[in-house]
């Protein structure tokens, strides 16, 4: 390896080493915002508009349907207790995925690619029955609310703790939620 690439591959290895030092401490120090959607602000609150949705659902302006919208939340809610089927590397978790994670928390709000799947998960299915998806991701907040144990890396943010987990799935809701045609 010549020595301008060697520079170069220190030079990365330095932005990266520092991001990984950094993003710690940056999202440690930054002052979540109140969530910014009223119907998601606490995991009670997401559960009574779930359960809302089994007489008045609203029309997805999206791709995917709610039913798939819901199965999707709650895979997520479920892989914060058990585990993600697939992690982006340690270097993204430690870097742009904090800093991510960071820039929501301090909006008090999520925007991300309303139709990319979990990595690793299996896939959901368009067209599926309602109220079995409405009561898989109000179990899946239950469950969390209740979890008392170790919680997984989350696939992009990396490490979080229960209060910070709380407030990404209610985010993940609530920016799914963004795409409800008639939100009552």
């Amino acid at each position: 390896m010549d020595a301008e690439r060697r520079s170069a591959v220190r030079k990365v290895g330095l932005v990266v080493g520092v991001g990984a030092l950094a993003a710690p401490v940056l999202v440690s120090a930054v002052r979540p915002a109140p969530l910014a959607a009223e119907r998601f602000v606490s995991i009670d609150a997401a559960v009574q508009t779930l359960a809302q949705l089994k007489t008045a659902a609203p029309r997805l302006t999206g791709a995917w349907d709610l039913a798939h919208v819901l199965h999707h939340a709650a895979q997520s809610i479920e892989y914060s207790m058990s585990g993600f089927p697939a992690l982006k590397p340690a270097w993204f978790r430690a870097t742009v995925g904090s800093y991510a994670f960071a820039l929501f928390n301090a909006r008090g709000a999520m925007s991300h690619d309303l139709v990319e799947p979990i990595p690793g998960a299996p896939a959901i299915a368009q067209g599926q029955p309602l109220v079995p998806a409405i009561e898989r991701a109000s179990a899946a907040l239950r469950a969390f609310d209740a979890h008392a144990g170790a919680l997984q890396p989350h696939f992009a943010y990396g490490t979080l703790d229960k209060s910070d987990y709380a407030r990404a799935h209610l985010m993940h809701l609530a920016n799914h939620w963004n795409e409800a045609a008639t939100a009552a």
